[in-house]
Formats: C-alpha cells, structure tokens, sequence
C-alpha cells in the first residue's frame, strides 16, 4: 500500500506525502512499478518540479547519459524539469540514510576507513580490504595468498589495465554497482574475465543488449555511461562469508543455511578479535566501525587497552559483556550482510542488543519479526514496545491491529491505559486536543470505507471507541 501510495503522490504532486511516505516510512524511492516506471518518472511526467527537486535529492536514480537518466529526459513536461535533470550530477548518496547498507559499502569503498591494502595503476592509488575481494572473488583470494602475500602496495604495470576500468571492477566488488564510460566497457570485460568474475560478464553482455535496443528505437537519444544495479541477494551471499569465517570453529556447524563450502581454505585477514562467552570471533574493523557508531567508538577509544590474539599476533582481542554468544552472532550477521534469521524466541533479546549497539537497521527487522506475532493478546503491548524503540511501522501496524479489534479491546484496562499516558505525554494539551493513538485508531478505522454495511461496521466501531473515552473522562 506504501509503494502504491508513493506512485500516486507522485503522479498528483504531493510533495508532504511524499516526504513523509520516503523519511517515515522507509519506502524505496527507486522501486519500479509493472511498466519498469520510477516515481521520479512520474514526477517528471507530471511537471512537477519541487518534488523532483526532492526526489533528485533524496536518492533518486538519474544520472545523465544512463537508461534511467534519458528515459526521464524523454518524459519530462517542461524545459525547466529537463535544465534541472541535466544540471544533476549523480546520486546524492549522503542523502541516503546513515544505515544503508548500500550506502555502507559505498563509503568503505570511497574513504577506505581501515583498508588494508593499495592498488597502484599507471599513477592512480585506489585503497581497498583484502577480506572484500576475497569475499567477491576467488581470482583476489588466491593471488592475496600467493604472488600477493604480505604486500601492503600492489603495482598493476600492465599496459591493457585501464584504471578508470580498474576502479569501476572494485566499485562492483564493494557494492554490486558499476558506472563507466560505454568506451571502457570492453576494458572491463576484459578484467572481469582475468579476476574470473562470470557473473559480471554477464551482465555486461545483458545490459549493452538493453541499451542498443533503447537507443537504436529512440533516434537522437546517445548513451554514454553504462550502470550496472546491485543484485542484493548475491552481494550479501558473499559477504556472509566474511561472517561465516568469523565463525569460531566449535559453532561453525548447523547454523542457519548459508554456504560453508569455503570455510575452512578462504582467508579473510581480520583485524579484530571479539570474545563473547569465551568464544573469539575474528572479525574486521571496516565492517563494525562503519556499520556501528558504538562499535566506532568502542575500538577507537579502547583499541590499545586490549590484549593480543596468540593465534594472531596482530590481532587485539575486545571483550564484550552482557551479551550471548547466540545474540552476537545474529548481530554479527546483519553487520555483515544487512540480513539476519531470527526467531520469535530470541527476537526481543536482539531487540534490546540492537538499540544498545545502535543498529537502526536490525532494529527495523526485529520490528518486521514481531509484527507478524501481532494478536489481541499482545497488540497493547507490542504498541509499547514500538514507542519505546521508536519502530514507527511497527506502531503504525499494531494501531491498525488496534482499528481492527477496537470493540474487544476497550473491555480491557490496559487499554485505557494507554492512552491516558497517550494524553499525558503531550504537553500544554488542552482537554479537547486529539491524542495521537486515539486519531490513529480513527483513521484506520475509517479508511477504504465504501460499502453500506463497511460503513455501518465503523460507525459502531467508533461508537465504541467513543464509549471509552467518554468513560475515561478523555474529550478529543
């Protein structure tokens, strides 16, 4: 209901809603409907030039010379909305959300926070993570082990290894995205053969056929970069790899289904060792500082106090209290690939480990977990707990729940509760202001009510409510 929600504000202009579905509601901007559309392509369609001016903003894909770029050009109502898309550079990534995980992997790649080796071509530096390439490719793993071992700088002399080609192969390695010139495409083939990557070749075959049937049906329109989008599912694959091997080896077996076919030979260079119940996990820096701000904090602050890993000499060892080895592999998990299996056992105990490690991201999957636990039972509860972590579609879900069962639930006092402590918590409220709960419980209640017999059925629905109230001694 949100994307609909989002593709309809767009095509009328809404910029409020649109704000509020995008920043609230967590909806992807770059989601595309069954006719392959976007909703700055809407925007763009419609003439609507503050909102495209936010989506550009926000993250919205268009960079000039691109399919998704010259498809909005093509569409846009006015010249004003086509001088604002050519003006547009490229994607605002910092306009995306710190969490991202995307965003993430573009920054590790960009700033090169804890890298641990450098790549020389022809006069160009480009920093990397040998625990990153080896997770993307065999071809890295193998060379960082032999002809590469032990080199802080590597020295690329090859006369066909263009570094603008280089750069775009360790921009896909970081994060399943490449952007080049379509002049170097065949460079980059010609890597992605000699690193051994198949599935980029792939899809560098796939999109150049994509786009000569784009231009070739639109005269005059010249394309001249090629992108290439993620494909999330493999890239957190492989960086579950990463996890897999920070696994100690008393709890590598049996847990969860992810490949473990590398284990045991795939070297991951960890710079940090966390001991959790006894347990050492060989992990990166690169990983928990950028993913984590308590973890950022934590290494920087205590990184000469802890001892060193005998195993790994190198290596300091950080003990983390008040946590389970159980949890801190689930929390390890999501670090590394934005994902975790959790269960409804556990999912609280994550919870609370996530609000402590401020992990927003595993907070809104924790969130996705309980609300489909919701009942009639819990429901109140559950809206508590969403207030108190701040899991706004969570709260959102349990208030509709709430709509839902409105004439059962006003039997229960602890209902009532709530929304006394509801009121209580805005401040200089007078005594016929609305509480946010209660106009929640209204609007979804009142919502896609179209039939007679619907409308009946919310009209006692409300009466209900409004017994409550009165009974409470709450006018709103």
């Amino acid at each position: 209901m949100d994307v609909s929600d989002l593709f309809s504000s767009c095509k009328k202009g809404d910029i409020c809603r649109v704000r509020y579905l995008v920043e609230q509601r967590d909806v992807d901007l770059n989601v595309r409907d069954k006719w392959d559309s976007s909703p700055l392509y809407y925007a763009c369609l419609c003439g609507h030039d503050e909102l495209v001016q936010y989506l550009l903003a926000s993250g919205a894909k268009c960079e000039a010379n691109t399919f998704d770029g010259e498809r909005c050009m093509y569409c846009c109502l006015n010249d004003s909305l086509r001088h604002l898309l050519k003006e547009y550079k490229c994607i605002t990534i910092r306009a995306m959300q710190r969490d991202d995980f995307n965003y993430f992997l573009h920054m590790l790649l960009e700033q090169g926070q804890h890298s641990d080796v450098k790549f020389l071509v022809h006069g160009h530096i480009f920093t990397a993570h040998q625990c990153v390439l080896s997770a993307r490719s065999e071809y890295f793993t193998d060379m960082f082990e032999t002809k590469w071992k032990g080199k802080n700088l590597i020295t690329l002399k090859h006369p066909l290894i263009n570094p603008a080609a280089f750069g775009a192969i360790l921009q896909y390695s970081y994060t399943g995205r490449m952007d080049i010139d379509i002049s170097l495409v065949e460079d980059c083939r010609r890597l992605a053969k000699q690193c051994k990557m198949e599935d980029l070749i792939e899809e560098l075959e796939n999109k150049c056929k994509q786009l000569y049937e784009f231009v070739s049906n639109k005269p005059g329109i010249c394309v001249k970069v090629l992108s290439l989008e993620p494909h999330i599912g493999r890239l957190q694959e492989e960086m579950a790899q990463l996890a897999d091997c920070a696994l100690p080896i008393e709890l590598r077996v049996g847990f969860g289904e992810l490949p473990f076919n590398r284990v045991d030979r795939f070297p991951t260079f960890p710079d940090i060792c966390f001991r959790v119940d006894g347990f050492n996990f060989l992990c990166h820096k690169a990983f928990f500082c950028g993913r984590s701000d308590y973890f950022k904090a934590l290494l920087e602050d205590h990184f000469s106090e802890g001892e060193q890993l005998q195993s790994h000499p190198s290596t300091p060892v950080i003990t983390l209290h008040n946590i389970s080895h159980e949890i801190f592999i689930h929390v390890m998990y999501f670090i590394y690939t934005d994902d975790t299996e959790l269960i409804t056992e556990i999912v609280f105990d994550v919870l609370c480990v996530a609000d402590m490690y401020l992990l927003p991201g595993l907070k809104r999957l924790c969130g996705k977990t309980l609300a489909k636990t919701i009942c009639e039972d819990n429901v109140v509860y559950m809206w508590k707990m969403a207030k108190l972590f701040r899991l706004s579609r969570l709260e959102d879900q349990c208030t509709k729940f709430m709509a839902k069962i409105i004439e059962q639930l006003v039997e229960q006092a602890e209902f009532a509760e709530i929304i006394k402590e509801d009121a209580a918590l805005l401040e200089d409220r007078h005594e016929n202001d609305s509480i946010p709960l209660v106009d929640e419980i209204r609007y979804h209640i009142t919502s896609n009510v179209q039939t007679y017999s619907v409308i009946e059925e919310a009209n006692q629905k409300l009466e209900a409510l409004e017994e409550l109230l009165s009974s409470i001694n709450i006018e709103c």
